[in-house]
């Protein structure tokens, strides 16, 4: 926030400041996976978590963070390691190609890299960086920020277990372009035990006009919001659109919720990525009762792992 907005709003300003510092505090670890969850969740819903019998998307979703715990989940979520496991499972042409993995910064030689191609770190989210032009980049942000997501352990950040012992590594892949948007459009997966239920359709992906319209697997679109506002003019159906739902069902498993995230580029479909915990089990859907809805969905196991 800008000086001129924090002295014109100094009680707004200062509320703000107590709560991203909570929720610093929240993800650091001295502080107990449980507590942090429920802590955040009471933050964000102002209603205690109810872990012995939860019941809405988001408190099956902050359940499963400590009690849906398997060594597999992780390699699911390794924006590396998932990528062999994709190809296995439906062919390496879905699968965006991979330039290079390193260790450290120092390992990449960027001259004997042709762009277009992204940057980003294997166990994170957000953190990506696109390179259409390497003489147009600030090299020295880059490397900072890059360096900075390699010591960091995305994990404590909302308790997604999976994240937690992924190797953090430089990942450099092909940069795909769509031919008719300027930022690809991406469609995320609601999937429970294995079945597609309803599609996020974002366009603008990770700008400040970033839209996200839902629709049922019928393509019809449905009045549902959470964090990010409609778009006046959604994104029009895939032709591919039955294929794309026949890929994130065969890739969904029978996990009691997984999100594929899918691309359709010119007509070409490719995996984007896992999730497990739609936006870490911390958004509020609007209306609310679509989180008892989805939460419905979720059969949880009779037992879980508790680490």
């Amino acid at each position: 926030m800008s000086f001129a907005k924090i002295v014109k709003h100094p009680i707004r300003s200062f509320k703000n400041f107590l709560k991203r510092f909570y929720f610093c505090f929240l993800s650091s670890k001295i502080v107990s996976d449980k507590i942090s969850i429920k802590a955040k969740y009471k933050a964000v819903f102002h209603k205690k978590l109810d872990l012995e019998n939860p019941q809405t998307f988001n408190e099956k979703l902050n359940w499963m963070k400590l009690y849906y715990r398997f060594p597999t989940l992780t390699n699911l979520v390794d924006k590396h390691e998932v990528k062999l496991i994709v190809s296995n499972l439906i062919g390496a042409d879905f699968v965006i190609p991979e330039i290079g993995v390193y260790d450290n910064w120092g390992d990449v030689n960027f001259d004997k890299i042709a762009e277009p191609f992204v940057i980003k770190t294997t166990h994170s989210s957000g953190v990506i960086v696109l390179v259409n032009d390497k003489s147009a980049i600030n090299w020295r942000s880059i490397k900072k920020k890059i360096k900075k997501s390699l010591r960091h352990n995305y994990f404590y950040r909302n308790r997604e277990w999976p994240y937690k012992d992924i190797k953090p590594r430089i990942l450099i892949e092909k940069l795909i372009k769509d031919p008719v948007e300027v930022n690809l459009p991406v469609f995320k997966f609601f999937c429970f035990s294995g079945e597609p239920f309803i599609v996020q359709t974002i366009k603008n992906d990770k700008t400040s006009y970033e839209t996200i319209d839902y629709f049922d697997m019928g393509w019809n679109r449905l009045e549902l919001s959470q964090n990010f506002a409609n778009s006046d003019i959604p994104l029009p159906k895939p032709s591919n659109f039955e294929e794309m739902k026949r890929i994130a069902k065969k890739l969904a498993g029978t996990h009691p919720f997984i999100r594929v995230d899918l691309y359709s580029v010119g007509g070409k479909i490719y995996f984007s990525e896992y999730t497990f915990f739609s936006d870490a089990g911390y958004t509020k859907f609007h209306p609310e009762n679509w989180d008892l809805l989805l939460g419905e969905k979720i059969i949880l196991p009779l037992n879980g792992t508790d680490h």
